[in-house]
């Protein structure tokens, strides 16, 4: 059994056990059509037994990979947007101190791994050259086409500088794609230029990845063991067959959405540690892309408590009554810090010397859900042992199951992403790419 659990008795004030169970059939098919592929998107269903197929030998040439960047770079720039950043980005956060960027480079056992490509900004991009300018580092470049805008730009960027500071045959050792298997503009590149490779699987879409190279690669550059990772995955996976409330995918789908049908529509996933910020990020692109179809979908939020307390703890406590909240809690902390007495105790904090920081963060937690319950707001418990690879593993296959049910529960097709395109073939337009002649001239007269 996974370790990680899931309390939803603090949504009963709300909506009963009885309509949560009234979704059990529907779940049911849901996981029938997400099992046997016969649901809308069934093309993008790689993610569902990946834990479990992904072999020893990959992993071993992730490791390989990682420690030779590792032992040439002080620095590697992983360039990618949406599933190709955010899934790497929160596990790296969750499992690194929260200073190791101000610490040096004395931990030899850690390359420090710098994200580009998730935005356009000049600025951002300047002061990373710029950091970059007298600093060993090496590229990672995750794009199925390479011909996304804003990892394409960043790579473009970063390439001639890497070219120009170690000329083209050494850079090219330095360099990592990991795109398509055989189509695409990075692919080709890769093949001209050499570069080590990894394949993003046609069956395995962007939010979903994490758990593939294009996850993996940058964890394991950043020192940490994705085997444990996947092992963790494995585990959910296994735990998460049944069509019943024992798996604990299911529970949390059917309770969300019966939340969703009693008019709850914004879900906001709360933690009370910060090293789980991108972990919430991750979260909100899974839930809000597979989700937002057709006029439906619940929206995805997410808090850092008990700071957001103070500044939306108010909206969240007698605000509109739309929302409902998914706390993470983890159990145990790695550290252990002791509040000390003081003589003087002006500020009225003797009653709490010698416990423990975390007891007064659990109090902390436990007392913002009682009163958001008390204030109408729904709240399901997700508690994690403790911020390691095991346990992430599972938090992450747990989150994409329940997504898969949860989408078709909405009945909508929770693998495809056509409003993203929207905003490319405007984009495209306005900066006249070649073959978007006649979209230019219509977008142009509108504005």
């Amino acid at each position: 059994m996974s370790n990680i659990k899931l309390n939803v008795k603090e949504v009963l004030g709300t909506v009963s056990a009885e309509q949560i169970e009234a979704l059990n059939p529907a779940a049911a098919e849901a996981m029938e059509k997400i099992h046997k592929g016969t649901g809308e998107g069934s093309d993008f269903l790689g993610w569902v037994n990946l834990p479990e197929e992904t072999s020893s030998d990959l992993l071993a040439d992730i490791e390989a990979t990682a420690k030779q960047l590792r032992e040439t770079c002080d620095y590697v720039v992983s360039i990618g947007i949406g599933g190709s950043y955010l899934g790497a980005k929160a596990v790296i956060e969750a499992l690194s101190d929260s200073f190791a960027t101000l610490r040096g480079m004395e931990d030899d056992r850690r390359c420090r791994v710098l994200f580009a490509g998730q935005n356009i900004g000049e600025d951002y991009l300047h002061e990373l050259q710029d950091f970059l300018a007298d600093k060993k580092f090496g590229i990672i470049v995750i794009s199925k086409s390479g011909t996304t805008t804003e990892p394409a730009i960043a790579f473009r960027l970063l390439k001639e500088q890497l070219e120009s500071k170690l000329g083209k045959a050494e850079a090219s050792k330095r360099i990592v794609a990991i795109t398509d298997e055989k189509r695409g503009a990075l692919r080709q590149l890769a093949t001209e230029e050499g570069y080590k490779t990894f394949v993003i699987a046609d069956n395995v879409g962007g939010r979903f990845s994490v758990l593939t190279p294009v996850g993996l690669l940058p964890i394991a550059v950043a020192g940490y063991d994705i085997r444990a990772l996947i092992d963790g995955a494995r585990q959910m996976q296994r735990d998460t067959l049944a069509s019943d409330d024992s798996n604990l995918s299911f529970l949390y789908a059917t309770t969300r959405n019966a939340l969703y049908r009693a008019g709850k529509k914004i879900e906001i996933l709360v933690n009370y540690n910060p090293k789980l910020h991108f972990f919430g990020e991750w979260w909100k692109q899974l839930y809000g892309e597979s989700e937002g179809k057709d006029h439906k979908g619940i929206y995805p939020a997410s808090v850092d408590n008990s700071t957001d307390l103070h500044s939306m703890g108010q909206w969240i406590q007698e605000g509109e009554r739309t929302i409902f909240e998914t706390v993470l809690s983890v159990a145990e902390p790695r550290h252990e810090v002791v509040i000390p007495m003081d003589a003087a105790n002006l500020d009225g904090l003797n009653y709490l010397a010698g416990k423990r920081v975390d007891q007064v963060n659990k109090m902390a937690e436990l007392g913002t859900r009682i009163a958001h319950v008390d204030g109408s707001v729904p709240n399901m418990l997700i508690t994690i042992p403790a911020l390691e690879e095991r346990y992430l593993g599972e938090l992450i296959y747990f989150f994409e199951k329940a997504c898969g049910i949860s989408g078709y529960l909405l009945e909508v097709n929770p693998f495809n992403q056509p409003g993203v395109e929207a905003y490319k073939r405007n984009m495209f337009a306005l900066l006249e790419k070649p073959g978007y002649e006649e979209e230019t001239a219509k977008i142009k007269s509108r504005i």
